[in-house]
């Protein structure tokens, strides 16, 4: 109804989703998507039971009601999503930043020590990662990679968007590029594909129907093979006493860490995420004559 209240309308949508998502999720869909197109925030609506929805309003939250009920991931229905503090366009090409990357992020600005690092996002995606690292470290030299030149593109506009300027390849980590424009790079940053197929069954249907394959998912056979590469490719394009950081299967900490070991790389640290559970590798590369 064009002139239903926008509380009676958050109820509807919290309730619609709450058949397919936990009780506390669907209430934050249903309060992102009201915000989002009403522009007033929940706890004003709480407030204020009698404000109303415009004909428009309406019309476009039943389209998003029908879509979220298709388990269609709002942050896609939106086009829109905020990591870091920063809006980002997203679409179907390029994975939905998570709060566990921010951390990553957080913990790259907090270890840095350089004025102007030179900086490489491996898989970049949206280029959410890139994106906040240039943004927080203002005289860094970012440079961003990709095999998708749809991602690339997203990222691109994302680049524009957010005022940071981002040097962008379209390549693929996995052939080994030749040395890239950059090199050496004093940071390597990297959150590549490592989910398993067989951990699939684990995963929600949100995620498996509509998130790109491509940037999520390895062979069971050859679950590490991402960051076989990227220690590979470090191995000659990081400057000596330069950073690695990853995002890893906590199923696999131990052999993550050892891949580089094995290739010479030192302080090789795990540290857990804030549900307590191994996501994140940093190394260094050994000094020359170390």
């Amino acid at each position: 109804m064009a002139d239903s209240s926008i509380l009676q309308k958050y109820k509807l949508i919290r309730n619609e989703l709450s058949a397919i998502y936990p009780i506390s999720e669907a209430q934050a869909i249903a309060r992102i998507a009201v915000e989002s197109v009403t522009k007033i925030k929940i706890h004003e609506v709480l407030a204020n039971p009698e404000l109303k929805l415009t004909p428009e309003d309406n019309s476009r939250l039943d389209y998003y009601i029908s879509e979220l009920k298709l388990q269609k991931p709002l942050q896609y229905i939106l086009g829109t999503t905020t990591f870091f503090g920063l809006e980002f366009t997203v679409n179907p090409h390029v994975l939905i930043p998570r709060p566990e990357t921010e951390e990553l992020v957080e913990w790259i600005i907090r270890t840095n020590d350089l004025a102007s690092p030179s900086i490489l996002d491996i898989g970049t995606g949206s280029g959410c990662i890139a994106i906040a690292l240039a943004k927080n470290i203002p005289k860094a030299k970012v440079f961003a990679l990709d095999i998708s030149p749809q991602a690339i593109e997203t990222a691109m506009e994302n680049a524009k968007s957010t005022g940071v300027n981002i040097n962008f390849i379209n390549g693929d980590v996995l052939s080994t590029p030749a040395m890239l424009d950059g090199a050496p790079f004093d940071i390597f940053v990297s959150n590549p594909p490592y989910v398993r197929e067989c951990e699939k069954e684990q995963m929600e249907a949100n995620v498996l129907k509509y998130e790109p394959e491509l940037a999520l998912f390895v062979n069971d056979a050859n679950p590490l093979k991402f960051y076989k590469a990227i220690a590979k490719v470090a191995s000659t394009q990081l400057m000596p006493n330069g950073l690695v950081f990853c995002e890893i299967n906590e199923a696999f900490g131990r052999e993550t860490a050892s891949i580089f070991t094995e290739w010479g790389f030192t302080d090789v640290t795990i540290r857990k995420d804030i549900n307590g559970k191994e996501r994140m590798l940093s190394c260094r590369k050994r000094k020359v004559g170390s």
